[in-house]
């Protein structure tokens, strides 16, 4: 069994984040959790198949808190060794340029902020999404579109404007909204979209999307 290991650092990569993508995934996976100091040790490495890195709640130049340029080099060593990255939201903003750099000319861009975006707020809603062709409404909370030349990575799942919004590219793999999300986000305050919960569909969706990189 392959072992993920995943950043945990509430908010920016949230508990919530965190526990939803592992009770997605541990049934297949074997999940680590790490901080921002277990990764700078030399055995960190050793073992791990994916690193990933959730969402959570914060502005993407948290990372700079963090990470050093000297961590963000160690995980492009990883990737360009055949390790794995797994962005979801936050995470998939932080394998842009400004952060870790793994995606080279790919950008990692709000998608709120997209032409024709079906969401112009950052507030915990369900986006409308085409995933490998099948309609969805899915989690979303101000998480990015992927935007760069698309003969370079292949595009699991497209927002309502045509964005990408989940790819793989490489080693690397970014989602922009939340397949993870549990029942109870659905069931937050904000009311309206308690009937587009999925029955757990999308955790199969994340799962075979892992699964699909940690064979690319």
């Amino acid at each position: 069994m392959k072992t993920i290991a995943l950043f945990l650092h509430d908010p920016e990569c949230s508990e919530d984040c965190v526990n939803a993508m592992t009770n997605a995934l541990k049934d297949n996976y074997n999940i680590r959790l790490f901080n921002e100091h277990d990764i700078t040790r030399d055995d960190f490495y050793s073992g791990v198949d994916i690193i990933a890195f959730p969402g959570g709640i914060g502005d993407s130049d948290s990372c700079y808190k963090f990470f050093t340029r000297r961590v963000g080099n160690r995980l492009a060593k990883f990737v360009e060794d055949g390790g794995k990255y797994l962005g979801i939201c936050m995470g998939a903003y932080w394998a842009d340029q400004w952060y870790f750099d793994l995606i080279d000319d790919v950008r990692a861009v709000q998608y709120i902020k997209r032409p024709n975006a079906d969401v112009r707020r950052s507030y915990g809603t369900v986006a409308s999404v085409t995933w490998n062709g099948n309609p969805e409404k899915m989690y979303f909370y101000d998480g990015c579109a992927l935007i760069g030349d698309e003969t370079k990575f292949r595009t699991i799942a497209r927002y309502a404007n045509g964005d990408p919004m989940a790819i793989i590219r490489g080693n690397v793999g970014l989602i922009g909204c939340h397949p993870e999300a549990p029942l109870y986000w659905y069931e937050k305050p904000w009311q309206y979209i308690n009937p587009h919960w999925n029955q757990g569909r999308h955790h199969r969706l994340l799962l075979d999307f892992v699964d699909s990189l940690a064979t690319s």
